[in-house]
């Protein structure tokens, strides 16, 4: 792992932060929602930040690589749950 932070958006999360990333877009049917397709990536303390598919594919495979098991990773093993 190079580094325990990722670019969300235009900011910089640590990963520690991240409690749950959104599998399907959001869609509430507001007439006046400004999040409408985004992905929502919640963090602690009740906050949440939205992003593009792309990010949010990015932010899962660090997370994944982040919780990794590091001595399954110098076997070789293969991590799939």
């Amino acid at each position: 792992m190079d580094s325990p932070i990722v670019k969300i958006d235009d900011k910089y999360v640590p990963l520690y932060r991240i409690v749950w990333i959104s599998d399907v877009p959001h869609f509430c049917g507001e007439p006046d929602c400004m999040h409408e397709g985004d992905y929502e990536v919640r963090l602690d303390v009740d906050d949440s930040l939205w992003t593009n598919a792309t990010e949010r594919d990015a932010c899962v495979e660090s997370l994944s690589r982040w919780c990794s098991d590091p001595r399954g990773e110098e076997r070789g093993e293969d991590s799939d749950w």
